[in-house]
C-alpha cells in the first residue's frame, strides 16, 4: 500500500535550501544521516497535465491566503514574484537561496485535501 510521497527538489546550495525549509518555511525534519534532512510536508495532492516532453516536476505549496503568506515571507527577507490571477488559483514564485524556485498557490478550485 502507498503511505505517502517523497519530493525531491535539487539545488545547487543544498544546505541553503535545507536551512530555508527549515528555519524559514518552518518545516521539521529528521536526519536521515550525513545532514541529509528529510523534511516533513504537509499534506499534499497531486494531478497529470499534458506535456510533450514529459520529463518535468513543479511543487506548489497551497495557502489560504496568498497575499498575507507572501507579505510574511517578504519580511522575512524572502524574494517572491508579484501575485499572478489564473483561472484555477493565485499564484507566487519563492526564490530558495540555492537559486531554484517553488510556486506558492491559494486555488480557486475544490481541492483533494479538504474533500474529506
Amino acid at each position: 500500500m502507498i503511505f505517502g510521497a517523497h519530493v525531491i527538489v535539487y539545488s545547487k546550495d543544498a544546505a541553503a535550501d535545507r536551512a530555508f525549509f527549515q528555519e524559514v518555511l518552518g518545516f521539521s525534519s529528521v536526519d536521515a544521516g550525513h545532514g541529509w534532512l528529510i523534511f516533513e510536508l504537509p499534506a499534499a495532492e497531486a494531478t497529470i497535465h499534458p506535456d510533450q516532453t514529459g520529463n518535468r516536476h513543479e511543487l506548489y505549496f497551497m495557502c489560504d491566503d496568498l497575499k498575507t503568506q507572501v507579505s510574511i515571507l517578504l519580511e522575512k527577507g524572502v524574494q517572491c514574484s508579484s501575485v499572478q490571477e489564473a483561472r484555477w488559483g493565485s499564484l507566487a514564485k519563492i526564490l530558495l537561496p540555492g537559486g531554484g524556485e517553488v510556486g506558492l498557490y491559494q486555488p480557486k478550485h475544490p481541492t483533494a485535501i479538504h474533500a474529506k
